[in-house]
């Protein structure tokens, strides 16, 4: 099975101690975040976890704990967007994340890595020839560390809307333009360019529209098939094909505080979750209380063991 870390949270920017800890300990216990007593026990052994997967906008303090994460298989998304703190407070200059990027890449290898250029949105200062500009610099950075690039255009949730009110959703024109421009740049660059829940409209001019976090993502991070149980993981319309596996993280705990996040209601009570948060705990926030009812995930290795040559 896979486990994931990064839908909720960023765990490897601000809860990597705790990660080593469960996996150390071999176990973590997640809340149903809709249904707060329901809490979920998963396994961290090798024996059943095939794959452990990234999302995060700052993998440096994870780059000396990577001995850990041997007995696993791992794919890394890393965003890496050229706003300032006036968007996303709490993440480190660009420069800084690649340089990460490629330490990072040049460990673990550069088919278990990928960067996200996303959300996009579009305003008087982050205009289309700014971001153009500012993608063609990042990706003749990062060329040669990864095969490929996720994009996405901001979608406006009710978090968002409150968080970012002066962002707008961008156009069909503006979408295809850059779209366009990025595919040809990455394309320079050896990078496919793979949107990320924004249908096939980009498809005609050479991006994979087929799915950034897709089973063929995790089989050539490791080199051989799997044979994953049918399960619905479409979200966002039904216009995501990933599979998105079990998160581990919490919401309302990453403290990047970008104003476009979807994952944090409001950026006072990630602050104040964070403070909160205990590194020798089984959840990444809080404790046990009184009435949880606790189960245990049921979990098997998907690795069928055949090698991949088409990968």
């Amino acid at each position: 099975m896979i486990i994931q870390t990064g839908m909720r949270t960023d765990i490897p920017a601000f809860y990597s101690e705790w990660l080593i800890n469960r996996i150390k300990e071999g176990y973590v216990l997640v809340r149903n975040p809709y249904n707060p007593s329901q809490v979920t026990k998963y396994s961290l052994s090798p024996k059943v976890v095939d794959l452990i997967s990234f999302c995060t906008k700052n993998p440096a303090p994870m780059l000396n704990k990577l001995d850990y994460l041997k007995p696993y298989g791992q794919y890394w998304f890393v965003t890496i967007t050229p706003y300032g703190a006036d968007i996303e407070p709490n993440v480190p200059p660009k420069e800084d994340v690649m340089n990460s990027f490629k330490i990072l890449s040049k460990k673990i290898g550069i088919d278990k890595i990928g960067w996200r250029y996303d959300p996009i949105f579009i305003d008087r200062k982050h205009t289309v020839d700014w971001h153009i500009k500012t993608f063609r610099e990042m990706a003749e950075n990062l060329s040669g560390y990864t095969k490929t690039c996720v994009i996405s255009f901001v979608d406006i949730y009710k978090k968002v809307e409150r968080n970012f009110p002066l962002t707008t959703e961008v156009s069909k024109s503006d979408r295809i333009l850059l779209g366009k421009e990025s595919i040809k740049i990455a394309s320079e660059n050896g990078i496919t360019i793979k949107p990320c829940a924004e249908g096939d409209e980009l498809s005609s001019f050479g991006a994979d529209c087929s799915g950034c976090m897709t089973v063929k993502t995790f089989e050539t991070a490791l080199n051989c098939s799997l044979d994953v149980p049918k399960k619905k993981t479409n979200q966002r319309n039904g216009e995501c094909a990933c599979l998105l596996g079990s998160d581990i993280g919490a919401y309302d705990t990453c403290i990047h505080l970008c104003r476009y996040c979807y994952a944090n209601s409001d950026p006072d009570l990630a602050i104040k979750n964070h403070k909160m948060h205990d590194p020798k705990s089984p959840f990444l926030l809080g404790r046990s209380e009184p009435g949880d009812i606790i189960h245990e995930a049921s979990q098997k290795s998907w690795i069928n063991n055949q090698l991949r040559f088409d990968l």
